[in-house]
């Protein structure tokens, strides 16, 4: 039975790999990618762009140092928790049509975070942001998915893809610091809106629209319960600044892990489920999301707390904390491109659990942190290592999300590796700072602060290296059959 189940399931896939592959415009599909490349840079720069923009901005709009956080976490809250109903809205509604709307919106909230006069008026438009960038984020990847539906073209494609939200990131840092030293922190909004206008035009004229055929309804309960059960979780690590048991913080967390209890429960019931458990529950792709969870609360979270380090004890300026930042592009750069370019030589087990031991490394180097530390030995070298793992560990993290998925789970299966980062993402922030909160014990001294950041990242090593097993544990897909190098296949054999 289970035999001919996976047979079934297989052929399927292949035939809609097969129509894909038809479908797939032959001309102008790597300018398209360039144009969901740019969305996909847009909405993980927004996740970092304000980093070096928070002392300034805090002083100006008069914010505190527990409101400050909420600047960061709001968006990647509102992202994470409403990816999945995102991937299901650009499955259902059409990829191309959601991604169009999703661009707009983006745009528009963006511009209500430049004009904002209030903290609260800021923080709702950072979670606008991110409720626009749950919609556009899975868009652009299942764009992606159609437009390359295999072989090597595939592989390159998403490499490049992959990589970019390294880039992002990190990206974000450098313009935010230029923004806010020689222009304005309010220009860290403002410069999505000419962003999310090329892309939208570029996919408009270059993009194929695409939709889920047959049944198309809706998860309410599950919508409801996924956005409740992740809301509570994060804003549960929030409170725990104040302690661990206060009832704000355990009582937000045990009620968080009892919602996402029922939405398991109940998308193992419901006839049209937000998340299809079949998705998430193949090893190969439980994998890639794990990995994305562990990255993204590594990336974001250590990112900002790595400014912090720069900006605050090391005492540099907004721009030049930002071009200090700029190694670990480069070395995201150049790793993701040796590994996109030997991955059909490696696969996607060795680098996904080789690059975790990097970051690992990168985190260790960091706890050396002090008052009299200096950016070229306690920093700079952590910030190269950091770079060069997550290099490697985005390339095949794109790749395994979408393996061997039916193109009418395409959204979703984006949403979820998405969802996985930011929601990583958002955790690591809240967890980070409520550790830098307690190892500093509530000093505002330089070594106060350093040895509070020096905990931060002990914490983050061994965030980083849980990739690592996961990965030599879960990932068995053959390398061949995962870069399309075994003739004309359809990357669908899994195991």
């Amino acid at each position: 039975m289970g035999s001919a189940l996976q047979t079934a399931r297989t052929k399927a896939a292949q035939e809609n790999w097969s129509e894909a592959r038809h479908q797939a415009p032959s001309r102008g599909r790597w300018w398209a990618l360039v144009f969901l490349a740019l969305a996909q840079f847009m909405v993980v720069l927004d996740g970092t762009i304000v980093n070096l923009a928070l002392p300034r901005l805090q002083q100006e709009m008069g914010i505190t140092d527990s409101t400050r956080s909420w600047l960061v976490t709001a968006y990647a809250l509102a992202f994470g928790a409403f990816l999945l109903l995102g991937g299901r809205i650009a499955d259902f509604w059409g990829r191309k049509r959601t991604f169009i709307v999703a661009a707009i919106g983006f745009a528009v909230a963006s511009l209500l975070g430049g004009i904002a006069q209030q903290p609260l008026e800021l923080i709702g438009a950072r979670a606008l942001q991110g409720l626009f960038a749950a919609l556009l984020a899975p868009a652009a990847l299942a764009l992606l998915t159609v437009a390359f539906p295999g072989g090597k073209d595939r592989g390159t494609a998403f490499a490049f893809f992959g990589s970019i939200s390294g880039v992002g990131a990190a990206a974000g840092v450098l313009l935010g610091g230029f923004l806010t030293e020689h222009v304005s922190w309010r220009w860290c909004f403002f410069v999505n809106v000419p962003i999310a206008v090329v892309a939208l035009v570029g996919v408009w004229f270059l993009a194929t629209e695409s939709r889920a055929q047959g049944n198309t309804k809706y998860d309410w309960p599950g919508v409801i319960l996924a956005a409740l059960g992740l809301g509570s979780l994060v804003y549960g690590f929030t409170n725990a600044e104040h302690g661990w048991g206060a009832p704000e913080a355990w009582g937000f967390i045990a009620a968080g892990a009892v919602l996402m209890v029922l939405f398991v429960l109940v998308e193992r019931t419901v006839k049209h489920p937000l998340l299809p458990l079949r998705v998430a529950t193949e090893r190969n792709r439980a994998a890639a999301f794990l990995a994305s969870f562990l990255a993204g609360a590594v990336l974001i979270g250590g990112i900002l707390f790595i400014n912090f380090y720069i900006q605050i004890v090391l005492g540099f300026a907004p721009f030049l904390a930002g071009l200090a930042s700029l190694p670990m592009t480069v070395a995201v750069i150049v790793t993701a491109g040796i590994v996109a370019k030997n991955l059909p030589r490696l696969g996607a087990k060795i680098p996904t659990a080789v690059g975790p031991v990097f970051m690992a490394a990168a985190m260790l180097w960091l706890t050396q942190v002090t008052a009299e530390g200096t950016y070229l030995v306690t920093t700079l070298p952590a910030l190269v290592l950091l770079g060069a793992g997550l290099g490697m560990v985005f390339v095949p993290m794109q790749n395994l999300a979408l393996f061997g998925v039916d193109k009418d789970d395409s959204g979703v299966a984006s949403a979820l590796v998405n969802a996985s980062q930011q929601i990583g993402g958002s955790l690591g922030i809240a967890l980070f700072s409520t550790i830098a909160a307690a190892a500093s014990a509530g000093g505002a001294s330089l070594a106060a602060l350093s040895a509070g950041y020096s905990t931060v990242f002990l914490w983050a090593a061994g965030v980083a290296i849980l990739t690592t097993p996961i990965a030599l544990l879960l990932i068995t897909i053959d390398r061949r059959t995962f870069t399309g190098t075994d003739g004309d296949a359809p990357a669908v054999h899994l195991g």
